[in-house]
């Protein structure tokens, strides 16, 4: 596990080094550097805050439609570099975003979300049937309710069209954005579930999660951000498994530790009163 945000060179087919954001003049990340290896499973974490979603918006190339920008640094994906490349750009290069809040359209059906999602697909008809096959094979509900307006489906369901959306462009590597955020433990584990049907098939994944523990169990690397900088990297079970990281960093309470702090506050008030 390393506590500094370089890595080695690497056959990523995601390298990004020393990126460094703005929004004006307020830096959102400083020097960030990872890699997210082909076919392979790569977790950001942090708080709020963070500069989680900042580097998502950084990699797809959407960061002037949030005012931002980049000042340093460089995000290369297959061996080419993306400066000066726009959002479609980064599309035709297989690299694909489901954003926070999954933002489908509302208004448009769901045959019709995912005919959008096809938009920047490079492989004709033929793709584009083949990717909506998979999509309602992993997602059946979204065949069953092709007709019915998207802001008509339950939080899950709109969560399944905006992964069903971004899978229509035939994505290499795909990147998600809280896919778990203000889903039920049902739900957000039959998400997960289907995260890795995904990469199994080959597509490379950077995830972005709150949810420590899920994202840990699905990642192999991960990468942990505190306010703009990678703090620390490293096996997301070596992560997963370091206490100091997960009380720290990663928000998760070790219980045993907890329960001993309850005992020796209730008993703290019975010893004074033997003692008095």
């Amino acid at each position: 596990m390393s506590e500094t945000s370089a890595s080695p060179p690497s056959a990523a087919a995601l390298e990004v080094r020393g990126l460094s954001v703005g929004y004006g003049p307020v830096r959102a990340l400083r020097e960030v550097s990872l890699d997210v290896p082909a076919g392979a499973v790569v977790a950001v974490l942090g708080g709020n805050g963070a500069g989680k979603s900042t580097l998502l918006r950084a990699i797809s190339r959407t960061l002037g439609y949030h005012r931002g920008a980049v000042t340093a640094g460089t995000v290369s994906y297959g061996g080419r570099d993306l400066h000066g490349a726009g959002a479609a750009r980064a599309v035709a290069a297989g690299i694909v975003q489901v954003p926070e809040g999954r933002q489908v359209f509302a208004r448009m059906t769901v045959a019709d979300n995912l005919r959008a999602g096809a938009l920047g697909a490079t492989g004709g008809r033929t793709a584009t049937r083949a990717a909506l096959a998979h999509v309602h094979e992993l997602f059946p509900v979204l065949a069953d309710r092709a007709r019915q307006h998207a802001g008509l489906l339950s939080g899950g369901e709109q969560q399944m069209l905006a992964l069903g959306r971004a899978l229509m462009s035939g994505p290499k590597l795909l990147m998600l954005d809280e896919p778990s955020l203000g889903l039920a433990p049902l739900m957000a584990a039959r998400i997960a579930e289907t995260i890795q049907q995904i990469n199994a098939t080959g597509t490379s994944v950077l995830l972005v999660e709150q949810n420590a523990a899920l994202a840990l169990r699905l990642a192999s690397t991960a990468y942990v951000l505190d306010v703009g900088e990678v703090a620390l990297h490293g096996p997301a079970a070596e992560l997963a498994a370091s206490d100091e990281v997960r009380r720290r960093y990663l928000g998760v309470v070790d219980e045993t530790a907890a329960e001993d702090a309850d005992r020796a506050r209730t008993a703290a008030p019975t010893l004074s009163r033997w003692t008095a």
